[in-house]
């Protein structure tokens, strides 16, 4: 057997065409789409980057892998401890562990380890391609490595790629133009008004700064701006996502194009997916995968397998702990010692349809925010405990069907579920935690280490930036919500 999948960083599914998106940014993607199945409700449990191939590898949730944020305790993976013998559990059970274990030749073309010092996430691979560049390379340094090794080996049965693009991550630095500045956007919700409220916003990534915490750019990246300042602006920005999004796209046709002239495609399965989306406006939010909401967590995924359905589409609830038992049982492989996911398989969903999916899912931000949100029926519930410097109130509710965009807290008018997302978080907290070797739910360790990494100690600079502004009236609002930290 032979098995591709496409890690693509930064990756929002209504983004792409297969999920409705009016541009044309995913051919290749769609067309996979199209043998296969596509699920639309998959979410990262865990974000941004590291938190999220955290949970992807080892099937757990962050609570118990202790991987929730970028830096500080919450940066690192637990360690096992007593119970520990000649190889830890998670490695010796990773997802790409069970592609090794059913007999393949794995091989990973990506930088991620090395991006956040990481190593575990190369366990079960017999071979690493290591750029150099921690995931600032772009496609095109990639591909020509990817489709060396298929012409090289990719004859041969029984392997397994990992092929990592990191084309539509910040900052936006697709090589190629393509016509998307000259179409209108699919979706134009972002209004006068509501670009208006933008402007007026605080916090990191921000139309004012997006470059984090001022409005710095830099001449080699000429598409990824320091600033919006218009609504013009504003959609030139979302077209350098839809063409980081398209480069990637056409990067992999060039490999699904070698595989097919090599008569390898039918029988092979196919994974599409990413570690998570991007806020794109969402939340007064530019450039960054900063909260634990729908647009940064909402992730796609894609599956071409054998003997699996084509053309179908799975509505249920899933999340990337599910993949590593998925390709468990796909593949028939058994577990190396003690060890559990908290995931659940969905395998009978890729071959006969059946229903596999969740009730609700629980989603937890800790780089950039500390915040947990409940995914149930059309609701999105996201409780924030730290904002990142963001005006965030404790309490926000969306319904994603009719407001993807997340312009109406509507948490005032429907207290009762307020209620229901909020007993969703406490009673999902409670299950893992007894679950759970360690007593301490790391979210809380990243707030007693002085709040999420990227925020951490930036207040009084960012105060000192906004004196004198006119958003500086907001500047007692920050002081009232973070005492102690200006």
């Amino acid at each position: 057997m032979r098995v591709i999948l496409f890690d693509i960083d930064t990756l929002r599914p209504d983004h792409l065409g297969c999920y409705g998106y009016g541009r044309d940014t995913s051919p290749a993607i769609d067309s996979i789409a199209r043998d296969g199945v596509r699920f639309d409700n998959y979410y990262c449990p865990n974000a941004p980057c590291l938190p999220s191939r955290a949970s992807l590898v080892t099937g757990r949730y962050g609570i118990r892998t202790g991987v929730v944020g970028h830096g500080g305790t919450a940066g690192d993976m637990r360690l096992q401890g007593e119970s520990r013998h000649f190889q830890d559990g998670a490695s010796a059970n990773s997802l790409f562990m069970q592609f090794r274990r059913a007999g393949m030749h794995t091989a990973s073309f990506s930088s991620f380890a090395e991006r956040h010092s990481s190593w575990w996430f190369n366990a079960g691979f017999h071979e690493c391609c290591n750029m150099g560049k921690c995931g600032n390379e772009s496609g095109e340094e990639i591909t020509p490595k990817v489709l060396d090794w298929l012409r090289r080996r990719g004859s041969e049965d029984n392997w397994f790629l990992h092929v990592n693009y990191w084309d539509p991550h910040t900052p936006y630095r697709c090589p190629v133009s393509y016509p998307f500045e000259k179409e209108p956007l699919p979706d134009p919700w972002i209004t006068e008004e509501v670009f208006a409220e933008h402007l007026r916003h605080v916090g990191p990534h921000g139309a004012n700064e997006i470059n984090m915490w001022d409005d710095t750019r830099f001449p080699q990246f000429p598409r990824h701006p320091g600033s919006v300042k218009t609504l013009s602006e504003a959609k030139a920005f979302l077209d350098s996502y839809d063409c980081g999004v398209r480069f990637a796209d056409d990067n992999i046709a060039q490999i699904l194009a070698l595989v097919k002239e090599m008569g390898l495609y039918e029988d092979m399965a196919i994974i599409v997916t990413s570690d998570h989306g991007e806020n794109l406006g969402e939340l007064g939010l530019y450039a960054e995968h900063g909260t634990a909401d729908d647009p940064t967590c909402h992730i796609p995924m894609i599956i071409k397998w054998p003997g699996g359905r084509k053309g179908a589409t799975d509505a249920g609830f899933h999340d990337n702990v599910d993949l590593a038992p998925t390709i468990q049982e796909l593949l028939g492989t058994q577990m190396a010692g003690p060890y559990d996911y908290d995931g659940q398989s969905y395998a009978q969903t890729l071959l006969t349809g059946a229903d596999c999916s969740k009730p609700w899912l629980v989603l937890t931000q800790c780089a950039h925010v500390c915040q947990r949100a409940a995914r149930f029926g059309d609701w999105l519930y996201l409780r924030t405990i730290h904002g990142g410097y963001h005006l965030f109130p404790k309490e926000q509710l969306y319904n994603v069907k009719e407001d993807p965009h997340q312009l109406h807290n509507l948490a005032g008018e429907r207290p009762e579920l307020c209620a229901q997302g909020a007993k969703i978080i406490l009673d999902w907290v409670d299950e893992q935690m007894k679950k759970s070797q360690f007593d301490t739910d790391p979210l809380w360790t990243v707030m007693r280490e002085g709040g999420p990494e990227h925020a951490r100690g930036m207040l009084p600079s960012y105060i000192a930036r906004l004196e004198g502004s006119e958003r500086a009236e907001q500047i007692p609002k920050l002081r009232e919500m973070y005492p102690g930290e200006a």
